[in-house]
């Protein structure tokens, strides 16, 4: 297996699928739908809809993944477009592009992330509705990270100014679902549309779920440490805006332990899942060697 071949042939795909899965940017109303192309093409890991596609390649079903990884990016663009919002993180980059509001205006990256949030849905049950149980189950997995349960909540105890900002089991409240969540619905809607057996999509989850942690300690510790113009984005942002994060709380050292940590574990669960991991393996690996 070549890691690399692979991992740009998924990166390729999510990209055409983004081109073919939503509104033209000159329908009307034209404006807004140039909003959503310019945030789902703004380059970036792509780790949520590639992990759809090396999910969907464990098993040989004949479901076309696509659909349900642009729907994932679409639900992670979204994320990101109010997470930049002055009222939120004030960020004015991503991806070393002007952020949403900066590129249309706060009023239109509001409706942009609100538009992208309910696109994400309209794939899922246009794409898969002639398997009505299919459909309602990637809609399910997508709903529940979504929502004040995970992401949502998640960020909403990330920016809420009460309770303890050195506490740790309050750090991994916001990891865990905040990021963790849609990272674990990610692969696990993947290896659903597999067809691979309810232990497997359990086991998804679970590798999803401590990637996802490992993932965002990752980030905290890259945005004490790293270069803005390598990450794409502003360094600095949670010193700055007093947020909450792993090298506040747990120091750089402990947080490079557990991402070693949450990434032995992780690879240990995706090799319980049928099928070659060899892939999601070493995509795990890869993740945690961007601090090493």
């Amino acid at each position: 297996m070549d890691f690399q071949a692979l991992l740009e042939h998924y990166r390729n795909a999510v990209d055409t699928g983004i081109g073919d899965f939503l509104p033209a940017s000159d329908e009307r109303p034209a404006r807004l739908h140039a909003a959503m192309r310019y945030c789902m093409k703004s380059g970036g890991k792509r780790l949520r809809p590639i992990l759809v596609l090396a999910g969907h390649a464990l098993g040989n079903s004949e479901f076309d993944p696509i659909p349900a990884a642009v729907a994932v990016e679409c639900l992670h663009a979204y994320s990101l477009i109010h997470d930049d919002l002055p009222c939120i993180d004030d960020s004015d980059f991503r991806h070393n592009r002007p952020a949403c509001h900066i590129k249309f205006g706060e009023a239109i990256a509001v409706l942009t992330g609100d538009a992208l949030l309910t696109h994400a849905f309209f794939l899922l049950s246009s794409a898969y509705g002639g398997e009505p149980s299919l459909a309602a189950a990637l809609a399910l997995d997508l709903s529940y990270a979504a929502g004040t349960r995970k992401l949502i909540g998640g960020q909403m105890e990330d920016i809420s100014t009460d309770g303890d900002a050195t506490d740790p089991a309050r750090l991994e409240y916001i990891h865990e679902n905040k990021t963790a969540a849609l990272v674990s619905a990610s692969l696990k809607m993947g290896v659903r549309l597999s067809g691979q057996s309810p232990g497997d999509i359990e086991n998804a989850a679970e590798t999803g779920r401590l990637l996802g942690l490992a993932f965002q300690l990752v980030d905290d510790i890259l945005d004490a440490t790293g270069d803005a113009d390598a990450l794409g984005k502003p360094t600095g942002q949670d010193a700055r805006n007093e947020t909450m994060s792993a090298v506040k709380v747990l120091g750089i050292d402990e947080a490079r332990r557990r991402v070693g940590e949450y990434t032995e574990r992780a690879v240990e669960t995706c090799r319980r899942m049928t099928g070659d991991t060899r892939f999601l393996v070493s995509l795990v690996k890869a993740l945690e060697h961007r601090v090493r």
